[in-house]
C-alpha cells in the first residue's frame, strides 16, 4: 500500500468512525476485527471484491444469500457444476475457479459489488482473489467464518452430498484457516471482518458504505475551478466573477464564499506553491468546503506539502520552498489544520449523476469511482511516457486523445494557454501563476469563465503550449468509435441500435465521400409519407396526413411547400476565424453546404463560399447574429434545381424514358391510325396506346419542371429546361429555400415552433434584396434565397382541414412535389409517450409519376400499389430523427466531436436499411 493509499482510506476510515451507529462496531480499513456478541454490523464498500473464508460447513453459502443479492454472490460449488455437472467434484476446481475469477473479472469491471462464495482458506486463493480486485481498481474485503468443528461436521452430514465428507477436511481447512486469520491485511485485504460461531454469524448484519468519491447524487450547478497556486487575489477576482460573496474574518481575510444561488464550487487541486499567498488561498478554500460551499481534490503540490507536514523528507522545488516560508508567518494551530484538511481529501469525485469527473491530473474512464492507489497516483500525476523533454521535464501520455468516456473529466495540472474542450475532458489550468489566467468552467451550462493574471508570479520552465492533454491536437475520430454494431443512446427514444452491415456500408460513404467530419454536426433524417390514399386517381392526399395527427392528438399543424430540389443543410459561420476556431477547419473555409448523405453540393469550394457569403451577410443585414447571440448558424434547406446535384439519374433513368417514348409512340400512332383509316378494328388499341403516349408525355413534363440551367448567362435563372450539365459559373438560376435554423452557438432550435422557425427566415431571405443591391445586383431580380410558402390548419376544424386540401391540389395542380405538414409544436409525445412523426410528406399526383412511373395512376396499377407497407419508413423515419436530435443536443452542450460524429453517423448507416425507395 502506497503512502497516498493510506492517506485516502485514513480519510474513509475516520469518517466510519464518526458514523458508527451506537452499539454497534465497524470493521476499518487495514484493521483486523475480532467480534464479540455485540458487534452485528459489518461495513462493506459498494463497490468491492468480498471475499467469504471459512472451512466447508461454515454456513458461508447461507450467509451470502442472507446477505446479498443472487446475482452478486458466486460460488464455486456452483461453477463445479458448470463445468462437470457435479458441484463435489474436485477434479474440476481448476476450470471452475478459472470461470469463477472470468465471471469476477467481469462484474468488476462493469462496477458491480461481487462476493466470492468458496472456502478461501488456502493462501494461494486468496492471492488470486487480491489480484483480481487490484487489477480492477476495488478493494477487497474479507469476512471469516470462524466456526467450530463440530458446527461444521454436523452441517455437512445433514446435506445429502456431503454424507460422507471425510472429518480430516473439515479440520484440515480449520488449521488452514487459523495459521491464515494473522495475515489477512498483509495479503492485502483492506476490510477484514471475523465472525465467531453461529450466534455472532446470524445477528451480522451487512452495511453497505457509499465510496468517498462516489457524489453522484450531487447535481450541482458547480463552478468548477482550475490551478491556483497561491495567487489569492485572482482567486477573489474569479468568484466575484462567478457570482459569488465573498465571508471575511476580524481581519478582513477571506475565510468562505457564498453564493446566492446555492451553486457549489469545486477547486482541481494545486492551490498552494509559486504564488503569493499560498496561506490565504488555503483558508479560503478550507472554509467554503467545511460550510458546504464547495468541494477540493488534492493536487500534486498539496500531496508534496501533506507530506512535509507530517514530517517526511521532501525537496523544497518548484515552489514548495515559498510555501513553507508563507506558513511559517502563521501560528502552530493553522499549519495542524492544514494538515488535516490536505489528509482527508478525496483523489476525485464522480458527480452528477456519473456525468460529471473532477480531478487534478486526468482520470480515464476505467479508474472513474475507483479506489487504490493507482487511481490515486493518475489523478495525482497523470500519466508519463517514461520520456523527458528538452527541458528535463516528464512527457506527459496523452490520455485525453484516447478517451471516449460518457462522464466529461475536468482537471487542470498541466498549463495550457487556453482551455479546450478535448473528446469530452477539459484542462483548466491556464498558467495564472505563470502569467496566464485563471479559468472555472460553470456546469452544467460548459460555459468558462477566467480573469487574467495580476502579474507573472513565477517564471515558467518552459512556455505554455497546447501539447497538454485537452489541447487543440488531439486524434479527434477514431475507427472503433463507429465499426462493428453500435448501441447509440438518445434523449428523446432510448437506446437505438446499428447493425454492423449498415455501419460497413456507413463507413463507405463517410470516408469516400462526405465532407470533413468537423464540418458535419448533422444528417436530416427520411421523412415518412402520408398513409396511403383512397381517393380515386390518388396514392396520397392531405386528408390522410391531417386525420393521422389528429388521431394523435396534435391539433395545430403547419403545411409547408415542397421545393423541387435536393435537401440541403448548410453550416454558416459569421467569418472564416469563426469556423476556424470553433471547427478546426483550415483558412478560407467558412462553413459547409452539404447534402442528406453528407457530401458536398459542389466540388469547386469556391462555389460553396459564395452561396455561404450570401447566406452570411443576408444574416447580418436582417440582425440575426446578434439577435440569436450566435456566430454560426446550421440551416437545413432545400436546394434547387434538383438537376443541380441530380443531372446523372435524370440522364439516365427518366430522360431515358422520356427520349425512348417520344421517339416510339408517334410512329406506333401514326401506324395505328393509319390502319385505321384503312378500316382495321384497332380502336381499342389505339385509344391505349394514346393514353400511354399521353402518360409518357405527362412524366416527360413532369421531371422538366425541376430542372434548369444555372451559372453565368442563364437569362433569368428560372424556366424547365433539359438537362444540359452545365457547370456552376455564378449563382444564377440557384436557389437556396431554408425551412429550419436547427442549431446555434450554445442551443439546439430544434424545439422552437416552426411558425417561429419560418419568422425568424422570412427576415433572413427578406433581407437579401438590401444585399444584392449593395452588391451591385437588381434587388427585383430572383436571388439565391426562396421562401417557404406556409398553411397554418386546424386538424380538429373540417373547414381548415378543407383549406388546406384546396392549398395541396393548387401547389400540384401544375405538377409541383406537395407539401409537408408538421406540428406546429416540435418534440411532441403520443398519449403512450411515443414520439410523433416530425412530419409527413404528402406528394403531389404529377409528381408521383416520377417516382412510381408514367402509367401509375392507371385504377389497376393504383389497385396494386396501395398495398404498401410504411411501418418500417415511419419507424426509420423516428429513429434518424431522434438520432439527428441527439446530435444537435451533443454539439450544443459542446461535447467532444466524436460524441456529435457518433449520432451523424448513426443516421447514414440507418439509410443502409431495406426499405422500398419510393417511399
Amino acid at each position: 500500500m502506497t503512502d497516498d493509499d493510506r492517506t485516502e482510506n485514513g480519510r474513509r476510515s475516520r469518517q466510519a468512525q464518526q458514523d458508527r451507529p451506537e452499539g454497534g462496531a465497524r470493521q476499518e480499513d487495514g484493521e483486523r476485527s475480532v467480534a464479540g456478541p455485540a458487534a452485528r454490523t459489518l461495513a462493506v464498500p459498494d463497490l468491492s471484491l468480498v471475499v467469504l473464508i471459512g472451512a466447508t460447513g461454515s454456513g458461508k453459502s447461507t450467509f451470502a444469500a442472507r446477505h446479498f443479492r443472487p446475482t452478486e454472490v458466486l460460488s464455486s460449488d456452483v461453477c463445479r457444476g458448470l463445468v462437470s455437472d457435479d458441484e463435489n467434484d474436485q477434479s474440476a476446481s481448476g476450470d471452475a475457479f478459472d470461470v469463477l475469477h472470468y465471471i469476477a473479472g467481469k462484474r468488476l469491471a462493469a462496477g458491480r459489488l461481487t462476493v466470492v462464495d468458496a472456502t478461501n482458506v488456502q493462501s494461494e486463493a486468496r492471492t488470486q482473489l487480491v489480484r483480481l480486485a487490484r487489477e480492477h481498481d476495488v478493494l477487497p474485503v474479507a469476512i471469516v467464518l470462524d466456526m467450530p468443528e463440530q458446527v461444521c461436521a454436523a452441517r455437512n452430514a445433514a446435506r445429502a452430498d456431503r454424507v460422507g465428507l471425510p472429518r480430516r477436511v473439515i479440520q484440515r481447512h480449520q488449521r488452514e484457516l487459523r495459521r491464515s486469520l494473522r495475515h489477512l491485511e498483509r495479503e492485502g485485504f483492506r476490510k477484514v471482518h471475523v465472525l465467531r460461531g453461529p450466534e455472532e454469524a446470524e445477528a451480522a448484519e451487512i452495511v453497505t458504505e457509499r465510496r468517498f468519491n462516489d457524489l453522484r447524487h450531487l447535481t450541482g450547478p458547480f463552478d468548477i475551478v482550475g490551478d491556483i497556486h497561491g495567487c489569492r487575489s485572482e482567486l477573489e477576482t474569479l468568484l466575484g466573477k462567478l457570482g459569488y460573496a465573498l465571508v471575511r474574518d476580524e481581519r478582513g481575510r477571506p475565510v468562505d464564499a457564498v453564493h446566492p444561488e446555492g451553486r457549489t464550487a469545486v477547486f482541481v487541486g494545486d492551490l498552494v506553491d509559486r504564488g503569493p499567498d499560498s496561506p490565504g488561498v488555503l483558508r479560503l478554500v478550507m472554509g467554503m468546503v467545511g460550510a458546504g460551499h464547495a468541494l477540493c481534490v488534492p493536487g500534486n503540490h498539496e500531496n508534496k506539502l501533506g507530506r512535509y507536514l507530517k514530517g517526511r523528507k521532501v525537496q523544497h522545488t518548484h515552489g514548495l520552498a515559498e510555501t513553507v516560508e508563507q506558513l511559517e508567518k502563521e501560528d502552530a494551530a493553522f499549519r495542524t489544520e492544514v494538515g488535516e484538511f490536505l489528509r482527508g481529501l478525496v483523489s476525485h469525485y464522480v458527480l452528477d449523476g456519473g456525468g460529471l469527473v473532477v480531478c487534478h491530473a486526468g482520470l480515464p474512464e476505467k479508474y472513474h469511482g475507483r479506489t487504490s492507489g493507482r487511481v490515486r497516483s493518475f489523478a495525482l500525476y497523470g500519466d508519463t511516457t517514461g520520456e523527458t523533454d528538452e527541458f528535463g521535464l516528464p512527457v506527459r501520455y496523452p490520455w485525453a486523445e484516447d478517451y471516449r468516456g460518457r462522464a466529461a473529466v475536468v482537471y487542470g495540472h498541466t498549463p495550457t494557454p487556453r482551455a479546450n474542450w478535448l473528446n469530452n475532458t477539459l484542462c483548466l489550468d491556464t498558467g495564472c501563476v505563470f502569467g496566464g489566467a485563471m479559468t472555472a468552467l460553470r456546469w452544467p451550462e460548459r460555459e468558462l469563465v477566467d480573469v487574467p493574471a495580476e502579474r507573472v508570479w513565477y517564471e515558467p520552465t518552459k512556455p505554455l503550449a497546447t501539447e497538454a492533454p485537452g489541447g487543440a491536437d488531439g486524434r479527434p475520430l477514431d475507427l472503433n468509435d463507429v465499426t462493428g454494431r453500435r448501441i447509440v443512446e438518445t434523449r428523446s427514444m432510448g437506446r437505438l441500435a446499428v447493425k454492423e452491415e449498415n455501419a460497413a456500408a456507413a463507413l463507405e460513404v463517410m470516408s469516400r465521400f462526405a465532407i470533413d467530419p468537423r464540418l458535419l454536426p448533422y444528417l436530416p433524417p427520411t421523412m415518412a409519407p402520408c398513409a396511403t390514399s383512397s381517393e380515386e386517381g390518388y396514392l396520397e392526399h392531405p386528408a390522410e396526413a391531417f386525420a393521422g395527427y389528429r388521431a394523435d392528438g396534435v391539433r395545430e399543424v403547419v403545411c409547408e411547400e415542397k421545393h423541387m430540389g435536393s435537401r440541403a443543410v448548410a453550416l454558416v459561420c459569421r467569418d472564416e476565424s469563426v469556423a476556424g476556431e470553433l471547427f478546426g477547419v483550415p483558412k478560407g473555409v467558412s462553413g459547409a453546404l452539404y447534402t442528406r448523405t453528407g457530401r458536398p453540393f459542389f466540388d469547386d469550394p469556391e462555389a460553396t463560399e459564395r452561396i455561404l457569403r450570401r447566406v452570411r451577410d443576408c444574416a447580418e443585414e436582417a440582425g440575426l447574429w446578434d439577435g440569436l447571440e450566435t456566430d454560426w448558424l446550421l440551416l437545413d434547406a432545400e436546394l434547387m434545381p434538383w438537376s443541380l446535384k441530380a443531372t446523372g439519374l435524370l440522364r439516365r433513368q427518366y430522360a431515358a424514358v422520356g427520349a425512348a417514348s417520344g421517339a416510339a409512340f408517334p410512329g406506333v400512332l401514326g401506324a395505328l391510325e393509319a390502319a385505321a383509316a384503312r378500316g382495321v378494328e384497332v380502336s381499342p388499341l389505339l385509344d391505349r396506346q394514346r393514353d400511354r403516349a399521353a402518360d409518357a408525355a405527362a412524366f416527360t413534363e413532369a421531371y422538366r419542371r425541376y430542372c434548369w440551367r444555372v451559372g453565368a448567362g442563364t437569362a433569368d435563372g428560372e424556366g424547365p429546361q433539359e438537362p444540359d450539365g452545365a457547370g456552376l459559373g455564378a449563382l444564377d438560376g440557384i436557389r437556396l429555400a431554408p425551412f429550419q435554423i436547427l442549431a446555434v452557438r450554445g442551443r439546439s432550435l430544434a424545439g422552437l415552433p416552426h411558425t417561429d422557425q419560418l419568422a425568424l427566415l422570412d427576415r433572413l431571405i427578406a433581407a437579401e434584396s438590401a444585399v444584392a443591391a449593395r452588391d451591385g445586383g437588381a434587388p427585383d431580380r430572383p436571388g439565391l434565397l426562396a421562401t417557404t410558402r406556409r398553411l397554418l390548419v386546424d386538424t380538429e376544424d373540417e373547414s381548415s382541414v378543407a383549406a388546406g386540401v384546396a392549398w395541396w391540389q393548387e401547389l400540384t395542380a401544375d405538377g409541383g412535389e406537395g407539401m409537408v405538414v408538421k406540428p406546429v409544436q416540435p418534440l411532441l409525445r403520443q398519449a403512450d409517450g411515443r414520439l410523433v412523426q416530425p412530419g409527413i410528406k404528402c406528394r403531389g399526383r404529377e409528381y408521383l409519376r416520377i417516382i412510381y412511373g408514367p402509367e401509375y395512376t392507371r385504377p389497376e396499377n393504383l389497385r396494386r400499389l396501395r398495398v404498401r407497407h410504411l411501418g418500417h419508413k415511419r419507424s426509420l423515419a423516428l429513429r434518424e430523427y431522434a438520432l439527428g436530435l441527439e446530435a444537435l443536443d451533443r454539439m450544443a452542450d459542446g461535447e467532444p466531436l466524436w460524441r456529435v460524429h457518433e449520432a451523424v453517423f448513426a443516421v447514414l448507416a440507418l439509410e443502409s436499411e431495406p426499405v422500398d425507395p419510393r417511399l
